[in-house]
């Protein structure tokens, strides 16, 4: 056998496409390592480091010896703490036996398409939206059926978008409140008709809820308001701070926690022992103040860039609601998102996200700007961006 063949990437790889936020944020450090000023508008992470309280518990419970295995579905305790974040945060009872913790919300999600999608299922999921989920379809042999969205939906899915999809058999939806990279939601009667659809589909309904508590109105819904059958899958990256802890979870009905167990276990064994300890504290009343705080300032962020924006001639026709993302049009300039973004960096130092990371539908017209970074440095993005408008240089 030869090496070209040994070596060769299984088929299903083919069909994976680059993480484009990645390749713009390597671009973009490489450029620093020069020497070059860049500011990041691309990548969504929170620019604040993990709470204190939070990393003090990290810190106790490696002092303590905490190293070994959890259960593969999570330390008991904090199921029982996400349970009753569910019941503070939503007036939802939920059993803590139906939360599985998982290595991010990555994890969850690669678990989740492994557990649900059968070889040729359908999937569907809004376009644009989060890269890696049609990803995770994919790399579990089902269709990734994309859906677009548009302003007139507030980006969102919707059982009359749906339902020309529905002459085929259709396995799942998957939608996301907030969404990236829109930070649009779904209020109450949006989720509870989702819902619906999918009863009369027989499919499942999945709500990716990783940006649960950085919104900006109140009174955010879970779907598990309208549906004690629907899948939920949250992160303890964007609200509680993170990232780098890689820890998530997900809810599911009772009828696949067996099997949720069973995938965990062969999958990845347990999330993190010191991550899971530390996130004991991430709902406690000081570490809470912390991180509304910094919500407080990604508000104050998303109004100052979105200004800026509009005044500059890039289109945000809906008003984000929660994430910290603005999804903006960029006809007025160019027609070419990735021509554009590469202006911004390689001539402005602006590390920005073109829209074709996140779908087909228009997204050439589009670029996502995260606004993980202080106000100062926004002021000088602002700057940066004005500069480029002027230029002339945006158009391809």
């Amino acid at each position: 056998m030869s090496a070209s063949n040994r070596f060769k990437p299984a088929a299903r790889t083919a069909d994976i496409s680059p993480f484009r936020v990645m390749t713009v944020m390597e671009r973009a450090r490489e450029l620093e390592s020069q020497g070059r000023s860049i500011i990041h508008l691309e990548v969504g992470e929170p620019d604040f480091s993990t709470a204190q309280p939070i990393v003090e518990a990290g810190r106790e419970a490696l002092a303590h010896g905490c190293t070994a295995y959890t259960p593969a579905a999570g330390l008991p305790q904090l199921r029982e703490r996400i349970a009753q974040h569910y019941k503070d945060s939503q007036g939802v009872e939920v059993d803590p036996g139906r939360i599985i913790v998982t290595p991010g919300a990555s994890g969850g999600l690669s678990l989740l398409a492994q557990l649900l999608v059968n070889p040729g299922d359908r999937i569907l999921l809004p376009d644009p939206g989060y890269p890696c989920n049609r990803h995770f379809v994919r790399l579990a042999g089902g269709e990734a059926q994309l859906v677009p969205v548009t302003a007139d939906s507030g980006y969102q899915l919707n059982p009359g978008l749906l339902e020309p999809y529905a002459k085929a058999p259709v396995r799942g939806v998957w939608a996301a409140s907030p969404g990236n990279p829109t930070g649009t939601t779904l209020d109450i009667d949006a989720l509870a008709a989702l819902s619906r659809w999918c009863d009369r589909q027989d499919a499942h309904l999945l709500v990716d809820e990783i940006y649960h508590g950085l919104d900006y109105s109140e009174g955010l819904p879970s779907v598990l308001r309208v549906s004690q059958d629907a899948i939920v899958v949250n992160s303890f990256s964007k609200y509680f701070g993170m990232t780098g802890w890689r820890l998530g979870w997900f809810v599911v009905p009772q009828v696949l926690v067996e099997a949720s167990h069973i995938l965990a276990q062969n999958l990845f064994i347990a999330a993190s022992t010191p991550a899971q300890h530390a996130a004991l504290r991430a709902f406690d009343e000081d570490t809470r103040e912390i991180l509304e705080t910094r919500r407080r300032a990604f508000a104050q962020r998303r109004d100052f860039l979105s200004g800026v924006l509009k005044e500059l001639g890039f289109t945000l026709p809906v008003e984000p609601l929660g994430a910290f993302y603005l999804y903006a049009g960029i006809e007025k300039f160019s027609a070419d998102c990735e021509h554009l973004c590469r202006v911004l960096l390689e001539d402005f130092g602006l590390a920005v996200t073109p829209g074709t990371d996140f779908g087909e539908y228009h997204s050439r017209l589009h670029v996502r700007f995260a606004f993980t970074t202080s106000m100062q440095n926004l002021e000088i993005a602002a700057d940066r961006l004005r500069a480029a408008v002027a230029s002339g240089k945006l158009s391809a």
